[in-house]
């Protein structure tokens, strides 16, 4: 579903991701782990087409996207949950999921968003701003797959979020993945959260994979050590 060959990312002449190489099957979740500054978010900017590829090619299927926009890339099927969550504060909640919806020409949220989210169907109409962060965390999850996407994005999910959030998160994803089909990706630092859902790790160190591994045969303390400082 997704390809990744040979990708440099570069920010004028400093270039942070050194040739990485990886895909994604349908229905698989990958975790890609690292320490704060290794280049994941940096990853996820350029998947999305925030931050321009320097070279390398980026695949949804046969169709390349690296030298995209992003609403282009979104129309193509790759959607995007940011660092932070990024919702809009002062819309509401039915609103915020609406602006999924732009690329699919649908005009109403789909019953199915909200069953896998029933506590946004119960706060619809409250401003996205008034929510806790894991109602963000769900909203701004909702709002990526109202686009109807191939591919889901997901940067560093679980930052500032309660344990028992944490947890449903997991399975939600993985719900997701049973039932659409979807390629994920997560980037992450929270070890447990990571092994809960993907089936296969990756890390990052120094903008390049150091480290690949299927979920089953992942050494949970070798990948530990990648991540303390």
């Amino acid at each position: 579903m997704l390809q990744v060959s040979d990708l440099h990312v570069a920010y004028g002449e400093s270039e942070v991701l050194h040739g990485l190489d990886f895909t994604v099957a349908p229905n698989e979740i990958i975790a890609i782990m690292g320490r704060n500054g290794m280049g994941k978010t940096t990853l996820m900017k350029s998947l999305i087409g925030v931050v321009p590829t320097k070279s390398g090619s980026v695949k949804i299927g046969d169709t390349e996207i690296s030298g995209m926009k992003s609403f282009e890339r979104v129309a193509s099927g790759v959607a995007y949950v940011p660092q932070g969550r990024m919702i809009f504060s002062t819309m509401t909640v039915q609103e915020n999921v609406e602006t999924g919806l732009t690329v699919t020409g649908e005009s109403e949220v789909p019953d199915d968003i909200y069953e896998l989210f029933p506590v946004l169907l119960e706060m619809k109409g409250r401003r996205g701003g008034n929510l806790s962060g894991g109602q963000q965390q769900q909203l701004a999850i909702a709002r990526a797959l109202a686009s109807r996407p191939k591919v889901l994005l997901l940067d560093e999910p679980t930052e500032g979020i309660q344990p028992s959030i944490i947890r449903e998160m997991a399975r939600t994803l993985k719900r997701i993945r049973d039932e659409r089909g979807l390629s994920i990706i997560v980037s992450e630092q929270v070890l447990s959260f990571a092994l809960e859902i993907a089936d296969r790790v990756l890390v990052l160190e120094n903008g390049e994979v150091v480290h690949e591994d299927e979920r089953a045969n992942v050494d949970e303390g070798k990948v530990a050590q990648f991540l303390s400082v």
